[in-house]
């Protein structure tokens, strides 16, 4: 998943080098949080938060048959 929401991330932004993704795996689900430069925070979040709705939903998409479930966070 990780490297899913990297690639998503690094195709939005003008600084793809500043794109950082850590996983961490709790007891009840795993969390992804994704982290930007300054400047392309505006394209990973989008006008009423519809990019970062849309990559949470691909996320979600790809981890239907999973156990754990899986959230984005941006930081």
């Amino acid at each position: 998943m990780r490297e899913l929401v990297l690639f998503l991330a690094q195709s939005l932004v003008d600084q793809p080098d500043q794109v950082q993704v850590t996983e961490t795996e709790g007891p009840e689900a795993i969390i992804i949080e994704l982290n930007v430069a300054e400047e392309d925070m505006g394209k990973v979040i989008g006008k009423q938060g519809r990019i970062a709705k849309a990559i949470r939903s691909v996320v979600k998409a790809a981890t239907l048959r999973g156990g754990k479930p899986v959230f984005v966070e941006i930081q």
